[in-house]
């Protein structure tokens, strides 16, 4: 999962609105988002390592991950020991208390590679960063998070953050279909504009883009999440292919208490 955008108490018939892209290889297996019997959640499946980016339980329990770009520093391996994948991470996040999970990433979070994990009920989302080992609650507001820290001044994440700010403004009702449009923004930020992950400037360049396409890394999945007043829980998921188009989509509803 690479970028994602929430509005949390922001629209007056929707306190919870998430948008999520999950960008990755196009070799790498990954089956659309699903019912899972055995872990009783909704979620896309990395078919290579069993984990997954994003998921949601039927009692709105939520948790996503994206990495946290270190450039070389981010590999596989520390002192010849093999990382865990970080997939896992939104498994047990989907699983576990609060207080559990966030005392185990402050103590195990060094088994992984950098990351972000947000999770918890969608009406009181938590937030890890693994880089400095810090934890909070989301506040209310207009947030967004990629592969830094959250609610870094990236361009796209800036450019995401008014779209979306925009569109909930805009009526009183809530167009899906808008806030799909934000997440399929390609437009590349300006060079002088880049930020400096350690990846040198031409990924810079290609990765500063809400919705990325090409041949080999792009943009697989988008994910809009909403729940209303009442607690109902509306998840559309959309997988797309090498061009950018879209080959499968769903929508998922669930009922909770709000």
């Amino acid at each position: 999962m690479c970028i994602l955008f929430f509005a949390l108490e922001q629209h007056p018939q929707y306190p919870v609105i998430i948008c999520a892209n999950r960008d990755e290889f196009h070799l790498r297996p990954t089956k659309a988002m699903h019912y899972w019997q055995k872990e009783k959640i909704y979620a896309g499946k990395d078919l290579q390592a069993g984990g997954t980016w994003l998921g949601l339980t039927a009692e709105g329990r939520f948790s996503a991950l994206t990495n946290f770009r270190q450039g070389s520093a981010n590999n596989e391996t520390t002192n010849n020991e093999i990382k865990k994948s970080r997939g896992e991470l939104v498994l047990k996040a989907l699983a576990q208390p609060e207080h559990e999970l966030t005392h185990s990433l402050e103590n195990e979070s060094n088994n992984y590679n950098g990351f972000n994990l947000v999770y918890g009920q969608l009406n009181k989302l938590h937030y890890f960063d693994s880089i400095n080992r810090t934890s909070s609650v989301l506040p209310s507001g207009i947030h967004s998070l990629c592969n830094g820290a959250l609610d870094d001044i990236w361009p796209k994440m800036a450019l995401g953050q008014q779209q979306l700010i925009d569109t909930i403004k805009s009526t009183d009702s809530l167009s899906i279909e808008q806030l799909f449009d934000l997440m399929k923004n390609a437009q590349q930020a300006k060079p002088e504009h880049l930020p400096d992950t350690g990846i040198g400037e031409e990924w810079e360049q290609f990765l500063s883009s809400i919705f990325i396409v090409s041949p080999e890394y792009g943009t697989r999945t988008t994910t809009v999440i909403t729940q209303d007043l009442s607690g109902e829980i509306e998840i559309f998921d959309r997988s797309y292919d090498q061009l950018g188009h879209c080959i499968k989509a769903q929508q998922f509803t669930l009922s909770v208490n709000a």
